[in-house]
């Protein structure tokens, strides 16, 4: 993992550089296994994320704002009622592992100075956040519990004393020299990048394998002067904090990997790079987690659609064959006399032909000539009359696809919120039962909240990431002479510049953002379309979000995650 012991290093000198000495303002827990904590340090306010998610567990400094729930879950409370106020006396890396311990200088409930611990073990699926009594050394609780049934060596419960993760065996590469690392490995055993993970602390595969790449031909000359050479820039924190996108994966570090291809994008800090990677990454997996059912219904929503379309369109082939039937019905009623009862089938000359072919017709042996003349007259009318009817439903089945079909790009982009605000639109419909207790009290209806960007130029632009949105933004926040945006003939957000005369640039910046949040995020050259407010109209029945609107002009735009965040207030 790109999280090593010696990544952690890194991140932990740039964290002492920021917030030592910094007061601890605020502790909110956005989500179950998240915090960020608000720092006052060196005359700047400051953004903590941390971060024990199983896949995206971190910490770093943080521009990102996040929504916190209306109750703060009782390990935040407790994080309150100890550190708040406090000061960040110390922050160290336990030994080369991947564990950063705070230590937070507080008072407590009678006024004496107290001593915590924040200790953050970044451990993959084990990682956690331990708030520890200093001179105790006693857990007093934790975001993750591990009971005794668990894990009876290292049980992390209120109460319990503070445990290490056991120290593992292995030298610290930052204090070594040439003759350690030639003591370690055996040139002869191969698979030297293996030996460097499983002799030195804190190394992962990822760094070890590009000791090997700057090696070139390992020997015992090349490799300990690439391996001190990389140590070297760990030591004099010559950081290049980068993520490199290659074609099956995106990778970060603090030093350029040499040994991966792909386009690469420098930042000037570690907690840039941190935020600009996971942006939308772990959001995204809550999203998927939380609304897995949401997801499953729309997608079987609308494949049934797609059924009732096929069934709809073979009905309207056969309605098509009203003719036919009238044809018939008037070949059997000039020849009934020449009709033997019980006769299941006639062959008689179409005087509605030039040439006067015969024609075969199938008739109802149980049915006299009149019966069945009258039966095939009852056909044709049936069929004449449900063509219209048919028709109908498939224009509103194919309005219910392109429906679940925005609804389904809404879920790819939206947040927590976003996606409790689909739901309840989806009960608005009649599309979902209420989850809501008979006897609970309703809440009060709440203002969706927009996203808002700004321009390059300082203009405003709101951004609706859901059908509610879209339409509190579109229907009653927006002026009539505000620029509408959209992308064309694809299901996407609706987007306002709030500006009359935006500049052309503003203009390209909010098609930017249409095309982002829209069906065609991943597509280049995407056709966006723009006109005033005053043009755009909801029809009357309208599914929720549904417009539409004229006198409008189309620029054509690649979307770019890099503008979008430059463009994030």
């Amino acid at each position: 993992m790109a999280f090593d012991g010696i990544f952690t290093h890194a991140v932990t000198n740039e964290l002492k550089t920021a917030l030592i000495s910094g007061r601890i303002s605020k502790i909110h827990q956005p989500y179950k296994q998240e915090l960020v904590l608000q720092i006052r340090a060196q005359g700047k306010n400051h953004k903590l994320f941390i971060s024990a998610h199983s896949s995206y567990a971190r910490i770093h400094l943080t521009n990102e704002n996040y929504e916190n729930p209306s109750e703060p879950p009782m390990f935040c409370m407790l994080l309150r009622k100890h550190l708040e106020g406090g000061m960040i006396e110390n922050i160290e890396q336990m030994e080369l592992d991947r564990i950063i311990v705070f230590t937070i200088k507080s008072r407590n409930e009678i006024g004496d100075e107290s001593y915590k611990q924040l200790i953050v073990e970044i451990m993959g699926r084990h990682s956690n956040i331990i708030l520890v009594d200093k001179d105790k050394q006693v857990i007093l609780d934790s975001i993750k519990h591990v009971s005794p049934a668990v894990n009876r060596h290292r049980t992390i419960m209120p109460g319990q004393g503070y445990v290490a993760p056991p120290i593992q065996q292995k030298v610290n590469p930052l204090s070594i020299g040439e003759e350690d690392i030639l003591r370690k490995i055996n040139f002869n055993a191969g698979k030297v990048d293996q030996q460097i993970v499983e002799q030195f602390a804190g190394i992962s595969p990822l760094f070890s394998k590009e000791v090997i790449f700057r090696a070139g031909l390992v020997n015992r000359t090349t490799l300990p002067s690439a391996f001190l050479s990389l140590i070297n820039l760990i030591n004099q924190k010559e950081y290049t904090p980068l993520v490199i996108v290659s074609p099956k994966k995106e990778y970060y570090y603090m030093i350029d990997l040499q040994h991966i291809d792909g386009d690469r994008k420098v930042f000037s800090t570690l907690s840039e790079m941190l935020d600009r990677f996971y942006y939308g990454k772990a959001e995204r997996d809550r999203v998927k987690q939380q609304g897995n059912d949401l997801e499953r219904f729309i997608s079987n929503e609308r494949n049934k659609n797609i059924k009732k379309i096929v069934k709809l369109k073979k009905t309207l082939d056969d309605a098509g064959k009203a003719d036919r039937y009238k044809l018939f019905g008037e070949l059997v009623t000039a020849n009934m006399y020449s009709i033997v009862r019980g006769s299941k089938e006639i062959e008689v000359v179409n005087y509605y032909t030039e040439d006067q072919e015969t024609i075969l017709i199938p008739l109802n042996p149980q049915k006299s000539a009149s019966d069945n003349a009258q039966q095939f007259f009852q056909k044709y009318q049936k069929a004449k009359n449900s063509i219209s009817i048919v028709e109908d439903q498939i224009k509103k089945t194919e309005e219910e696809i392109s429906y679940f079909d925005t609804l389904y790009q809404q879920i790819e982009s939206a947040s927590p919120k976003d996606l409790q605000e689909i739901r309840e639109e989806l009960i608005e419909e009649g599309y979902l039962r209420s989850r809501q207790q008979k006897n609970k009290k309703q809440p009060k209806p709440q203002k969706p909240v927009l996203e808002k960007y700004t321009s390059s130029d300082g203009t405003d632009i709101l951004v609706g990431k859901n059908n509610k949105q879209n339409e509190f933004l579109t229907n009653k926040l927006a002026a009539r002479d505000d620029i509408w945006l959209h992308t064309k003939d694809i299901p996407g957000s609706h987007v306002v510049i709030k500006s009359k005369e935006p500049s052309d640039e503003t203009i390209l910046e909010a098609a930017n953002l249409a095309a982002y949040f829209s069906k065609a995020k991943h597509s280049a050259s995407v056709p966006v379309d723009y006109t005033l407010i005053r043009h755009v109209k909801k029809p009357n029945g309208s599914k929720p979000g549904y417009v539409i609107y004229d006198n409008q002009n189309t620029v054509y735009v690649t979307p770019n995650e890099d503008l979008v965040l430059k463009l994030r207030k």
